[in-house]
């Protein structure tokens, strides 16, 4: 079954980053209302997203967090290394793809793909190759995730090439909304301008 509902799957990726912190610091079970208070939303909802997925807890016994962490995992698609590529070796590309954590929990950014040559090493821990063999990569590797972080006036082409070559899933940096080249491919279009634009005024409306 496919939920649609990013909201759900945001909470759930929120639930599972809560548990974490919860098993570094000694907790085997957990309940309801700790996952609420911690994720910002009610105990009853956190019951009712789990039910959602089959995941079924006691009332009195809460969650045991090692079958919670494997169920959850196995809802975001986690339970094996998911190979991801970066278009765009810039400054948020080269951030990402040297995130630590990205390494550490079942996600591995495997190459980056820049048009300009003096950007391209196969010595860092992410490779960057040439742009031009960007979809041969995706075919040869079956890579279903993508990221965009290229100026806005190439990411339209980047998609429907990463599209083209097999890419089923993409976060898009790029300050612009991207158009979905196909049905079957979903994309998280993320502005760090707009974001932080939010930011600002609710800031200035509180003063």
């Amino acid at each position: 079954m496919i939920f649609k509902n990013r909201k759900i799957i945001l909470r759930i990726s929120q639930y599972k980053s809560t548990i974490i912190y919860y098993k570094q610091i000694g907790f085997t079970k957990i309940y309801s209302d700790f996952l609420g208070e911690k994720t910002g939303v009610t105990a009853s909802q956190v019951r009712k997203d789990f039910s959602l997925f089959g995941i079924k807890g006691n009332k009195r016994g809460g969650y045991f967090i090692d079958d919670l962490l494997t169920a959850l995992n196995k809802i975001l698609g986690k339970e094996d290394t998911q190979k991801v590529i970066i278009a765009g070796a810039g400054n948020i590309g080269s951030a990402l793809a040297g995130y630590k954590k990205f390494h550490s929990e079942s996600i591995k950014i495997v190459a980056c793909f820049d048009i300009d040559p003096v950007k391209t090493s196969k010595k860092g821990v992410v490779p960057v190759f040439p742009y031009s063999e960007m979809a041969d990569f995706i075919r040869d590797n079956a890579i279903e995730v993508g990221i965009v972080a290229v100026p806005e006036v190439f990411a339209q082409d980047v998609v429907n090439n990463m599209v083209k070559a097999g890419i089923r899933g993409i976060l898009n940096f790029a300050p612009v909304n991207i158009k979905e080249p196909s049905e079957d491919c979903y994309i998280n279009n993320v502005n760090l301008e707009i974001e932080l634009e939010n930011i600002i005024y609710f800031v200035k409306k509180k003063e």
